[in-house]
């Protein structure tokens, strides 16, 4: 009798469990770039600190974020968060509070006293940034960090350039930018106040810098020419808010006309009627649609009872205190264009407030550079035409704001150190952008942005305190965990758990997962499941 036919399978080998030969692709993990990181004009890592403020480490979550920003008490006041126009999380309700968290975080730093650690090694090497700007503390604060001494000559007698000259304190309060400036200065920085450097050339010769950042800012007002008579009252809206800052206040009246649509015409609006102003009218020659402003800013000035006439512009000032309006229509192509019809305003003073200038006079001696539009044209690098000057914020063609300008300080310091190392910095390659269509929403409870208080309505018309208030620990936290970690893992098993083949190992805590390719048949019921879209389906390669 013949014996039975048998097969002997080795379970244990690792061709009996392979499985590769019955793919067509299989799953991998990846790290998508968030697209709030990536619509951030300073840098800034904003998933990875929201991840420690999510987790209650507050102070980890500072140091994450000065990584990249070291003014973020100042920044969650008047930085206007494209972040959170970015954010995946308002395609399913609304936009996480990254600002919010910011603001939190950086006024627990300064409850705290968290300071800056001073750099481990110098490098012997000696520079120059003038104007004491959000820009110029930015590369100061980020070449101190490479090792470098750092000298900031200031022409004004405070630091803090357009951030205190040109915002109001119900946006920024003083102790707020005096403790973020102190703080760099505690590094090592040099700051030297009341000096206007007139030749930069002569500077870094006479006093051995190796390299200079320009950061001056755009404190000339532009002009524009309004006939009128030789009482009446017309004043810059730069002068007007830099007095703001002195002993005595400017004195407006009662009837206030700013002519302007950027959010400086805002500012002086506002802070007439803080100032006992009764009208505060805004003339702008086009529609809300084309203010420049921002939206936020419009409606907390209507809100206070600032009046905005659309679509109008200014012919003359008489002396008896009236201005003379011509209102303007849209032609077939969106431009306005005067129609001849005029209206009579009662004005105690007319504040213009039609953009800034910079002065540029400290380049007249310096050759190679390209001066186009009033601004200094520089490199991918930051760097002027002139070896070892680089230029940054209002100086450079550029969205002027506090945001932007701090982008450029860093970036001018990471191209300056290596620069004077004899090297060129090369940015690490991003990833792809972590889209929506990435994401499994449905994974994701709805949770509402916590909304920050504001100041009531009578206090906002006749003081100065603080429009905006920040979040407590509690909301702060809340807003903070709202966030989806878009494109990169945070450990929460899904992948572990669906896998019907058992191919997802655990690494332990904070080295997320791999794949056992052996037991992966490639369903890809991982990366369906997966709600931050961390995994991706790639061609099988055998």
């Amino acid at each position: 009798m013949d014996k039975p036919f048998a097969i002997t399978l080795d379970v244990g080998s690792s061709l009996a469990n392979r499985t590769g030969s019955w793919r067509t692709s299989r799953p991998l993990y990846v790290d998508r770039l968030p697209p709030c990181n990536h619509a951030c004009p300073a840098g800034e890592n904003i998933q990875q600190w929201l991840y420690h403020a999510e987790s209650g480490d507050y102070e980890a979550a500072w140091h994450a974020l000065v990584e990249n920003n070291p003014l973020p008490a100042i920044m969650g006041r008047v930085c206007y968060h494209p972040c959170e126009g970015a954010c995946n999380r308002g395609r399913l309700d609304e936009a996480v509070g990254i600002n919010s968290v910011e603001r939190f975080l950086g006024d627990e730093a300064l409850k705290r006293g968290w300071q800056f650690k001073r750099p481990a090694a110098l490098s012997g090497k000696r520079v120059l940034v003038v104007g004491a700007g959000p820009s110029g503390l930015s590369a100061a604060y980020h070449l101190r960090r490479l090792g470098h001494a750092v000298k900031i000559v200031e022409a004004g007698p405070l630091a803090g350039g357009m951030m205190r000259f040109g915002i109001p304190k119900y946006r920024l309060p003083r102790d707020v930018l005096d403790g973020e400036v102190a703080r760099i200065l505690d590094m090592g920085v040099e700051l030297e106040l009341n000096r206007k450097v007139t030749d930069i050339r002569q500077t870094m010769r006479d006093e051995g810098f190796a390299a200079a950042f320009l950061a001056v800012g755009a404190h000339i007002a532009k002009r524009a020419y309004i006939p009128a008579g030789e009482a009446a009252r017309m004043l810059d809206a730069v002068a007007v808010l830099r007095d703001m800052e002195g002993a005595d206040q400017p004195m407006l009246g009662r009837r206030v006309v700013v002519y302007g649509g950027g959010n400086t015409a805002l500012d002086v609006a506002r802070t007439a009627k803080r100032l006992g102003a009764t009208e505060a009218i805004i003339v702008y020659r086009r529609t809300r649609e084309k203010m420049p402003a921002h939206d936020f800013e419009v409606e907390e000035a209507l809100q206070e009872g600032v009046l905005i006439k659309w679509l109008s512009t200014i012919k003359n000032m008489a002396d008896e205190g009236t201005l003379t309006v011509e209102k303007m229509a849209l032609d077939d192509k969106g431009f306005p264009q005067p129609t001849g019809e005029f209206e009579t305003l009662e004005a105690d003073s007319l504040v213009l407030a039609l953009g800034q200038d910079v002065d540029l006079s400290l380049l007249d001696n310096v050759p190679g550079l390209v001066i186009k539009d009033g601004v200094v044209q520089v490199g991918p690098d930051m760097m002027t035409g002139f070896p070892g000057l680089f230029a940054g914020g209002d100086m450079v063609p550029s969205e002027r704001t506090v945001t932007v300008a701090v982008g450029h300080g860093k970036k001018a310091a990471r191209h300056i150190d290596a620069w004077l190392r004899g090297t060129k910095y090369a940015p690490p390659p991003k990833h792809e952008i972590a889209t929506y269509d990435h994401l499994n929403a449905w994974y994701y409870a709805d949770a509402p942005k916590t909304v920050r208080p504001v100041l009531d309505l009578v206090r906002r018309q006749s003081t100065f305190d603080e429009v905006v208030s920040g979040l407590d620990e509690t909301n702060a936290l809340f807003e903070a965990r709202r966030c989806l970690s878009c494109g990169n893992c945070f450990e929460c098993d899904n992948c572990y758990g669906v896998c019907p083949d058992n191919a997802v190992i655990k690494l332990g805590p904070g080295k997320r997962f791999e794949f056992n390719y052996d037991y992966c048949k490639g369903c890809g019921i991982c990366v369906s499941e997966c709600p931050c879209g961390a995994i991706t389906m790639v061609p099988e390669t055998i």
